[in-house]
C-alpha cells in the first residue's frame, strides 16, 4: 500500500492507494482520512510513503479546496459489500453544491424505506472522505447529521460548495 499526507483546510489528509496503470497519475486511491476521523485508516508496517504517487490526487484536491474544481477524476480502489458500493456510487451522483437525504439516497439505489439506517451505515463507512461526497448527505429535516470527519468539517465542505450559508 502506498500513502502520503497532504495539507488541506481540513487538516492533514492521509491518502492511501495502489499502483494502477489506468489511474490518472498512476495511483488508484483507496482511502482519504482526516485527523480524528472515526474509523480512520492508520499507516501499517510495510506501507511505502510515496508523495509522487499522489501528485494528481493532490493537484485535484487543491483545485477543489480553492474553488477551481467541482469534481474529481480519479480512480478508486475501495472494497466493500455490493450494498455499500451501490451507496458509494450513488454518492458520486450528488452534484457539487447540492445535498440529499439518507432517504433520498436509499430511493436512488432502489432500497426500501426500512433500509435508510443501512444506507446511513454505508455512508458513514465511506473510505474516501471529500473525494466521494458523503458530506452532501444530510438529515431529512435539513440538519447536518453524522460525518466521520466531524460535523464542523462537514459544515466547512458544504459552505465551500455553497450548499449552506
Amino acid at each position: 500500500m502506498l500513502y502520503t499526507e497532504i495539507d488541506s483546510p481540513l487538516g492533514q489528509l492521509l491518502l492511501t492507494g495502489l499502483p494502477s496503470a489506468t489511474a490518472p497519475g498512476g495511483t488508484a486511491v483507496a482511502s482519504l482520512s482526516v485527523p480524528g476521523q472515526k474509523n480512520a485508516v492508520v499507516v501499517a508496517d510495510g506501507w511505502q510513503r510515496d508523495p509522487a504517487a499522489f501528485a494528481e490526487a493532490e493537484r485535484q484536491l487543491t483545485a477543489y479546496f480553492t474553488g477551481q474544481a467541482k469534481e474529481f477524476a480519479l480512480e478508486f480502489a475501495v472494497q466493500g459489500t455490493e450494498f455499500r458500493r451501490a451507496v458509494w456510487d450513488a454518492l458520486d451522483d450528488v452534484p457539487y453544491g447540492a445535498t440529499t437525504s439518507y432517504g433520498e439516497l436509499a430511493a436512488r439505489i432502489g432500497a426500501s424505506r426500512a433500509a435508510v439506517r443501512a444506507v446511513g451505515g454505508a455512508v458513514g463507512a465511506n473510505p474516501l472522505l471529500v473525494l466521494r461526497p458523503c458530506h452532501r448527505v444530510i438529515g431529512a429535516d435539513g440538519s447536518l447529521t453524522g460525518y466521520a470527519g466531524g460535523l464542523e468539517r462537514k459544515r466547512q465542505l458544504l459552505a465551500l460548495e455553497g450548499a449552506i450559508g
